[in-house]
């Protein structure tokens, strides 16, 4: 009991840490958004639209209020679980949210589940065989990883399996024109294909998520693997990696069972901050692979100067970022009884 309440007090001092930082991010982006170039108002009424009628838009959005005003009542809409209105949709941008998250949400999901996939074994060979040709090799590519531009690798990849050897779909949403998407039971289309049992939305949708998953999850494998290496390293020197050894247990056994193990504690850190990235960080991706996710409904509100979506979009993405770090510091009190809350 002393534990769990130690555990409740802890998150709750978390969470009202937390505070002061959410509010600097809605200052912030509130101030940002509104020296954006380009007038809402213009772009609502159209640029042949008389004066008059451009001012008309102006006051009706209260844009003509001083900043002080306008932070104050964005502020009060907050308060009533109200992220505004996107006028380039009409519809509230929490609805907007909800329609297109799943699509984000399934396009992070993968390209985590490819990069932990690739990064781990990686990682560990590279550091299994330190100085080796294969661990310069991983070490290389993982600057180049690291390095390489999205925008450019998506256009790479839409060109040579696309363009070129005709291997991947259009890159043109989540699933074929021509293909009924799955009944939607979690929004998610591989994990609805596989609960209603549509193998041909299954096929589809796998077809259509391979490339802008990879070309999203190339930092993350880079980053991952480099991780997983230097705390395999740290992990095969110390006592209890040599005692296992000592005791002739194979080696299989002793980098996977006793070494990776405890080498993965740190990497969870660097997974759980890459997660919350990449959902932040999909704007880019998709919108080369015309992918309906929130990344590519950003970028319209952007391109249109439409305040409401840009800043309800940091907002949400600073809450998830503050939770996913609450998780991960809860998972290592789960795999290190050590560790106490305080």
């Amino acid at each position: 009991m002393k534990g769990l309440n130690r555990l409740i007090r802890y998150v709750l001092k978390r969470l009202l840490y937390a505070i002061p930082g959410v509010l600097g991010i809605i200052l912030i982006t509130f101030i940002l958004s509104r020296v954006l170039p380009g007038d809402p108002a213009v772009m609502i009424a159209g640029e042949q639209a008389p004066p008059d009628v451009i001012e008309n838009i102006r006051i009706s959005m209260g844009l003509k209020d001083p900043l002080y005003l306008q932070f104050f009542h964005y502020i009060q809409q907050l308060g009533r679980g109200n992220l505004g209105t996107a006028w380039h949709t009409g519809h509230l941008v929490a609805q907007d949210f909800a329609t297109r998250f799943p699509a984000t949400l399934e396009l992070t999901l993968v390209s985590m589940f490819i990069a932990v996939c690739f990064a781990i074994p990686v990682g560990v060979i590279s550091a299994t065989r330190k100085n080796s040709a294969v661990d310069h090799v991983s070490r290389v590519l993982s600057l180049i990883g690291a390095a390489i531009p999205i925008f450019w690798l998506g256009l790479v990849l839409i060109y040579i399996f696309y363009a070129k050897l005709g291997w991947s779909p259009a890159p043109m949403g989540r699933i074929g024109q021509d293909i009924n998407p799955p009944t939607h039971l979690t929004g998610l289309y591989i994990l609805d294909s596989l609960l209603s049992g549509d193998m041909v939305a299954l096929k589809q949708s796998i077809s259509h998520i391979i490339l802008p998953a990879i070309c999203l999850s190339t930092g993350t494998i880079a980053i991952v693997a480099r991780m997983v290496r230097s705390s395999m390293l740290e992990v095969i020197g110390l006592d209890y990696v040599r005692t296992a050894r000592a005791k002739g247990l194979p080696e299989r056994i002793v980098i996977y069972k006793h070494a990776l193990v405890n080498a993965l504690i740190p990497t969870l850190t660097i997974l759980g901050l890459q997660f919350g990235y990449l959902i932040g960080g999909a704007v880019i991706t998709e919108t080369i692979f015309s992918w309906p996710g929130v990344g590519s409904y950003i970028t319209e509100s952007i391109l249109a100067t439409d305040y409401a979506p840009i800043q309800g979009f940091t907002l949400v993405s600073a809450i998830i970022y503050m939770l996913i770090n609450l998780s991960v510091d809860l998972i290592y009190g789960l795999i290190d009884p050590r560790i106490r809350y305080e």
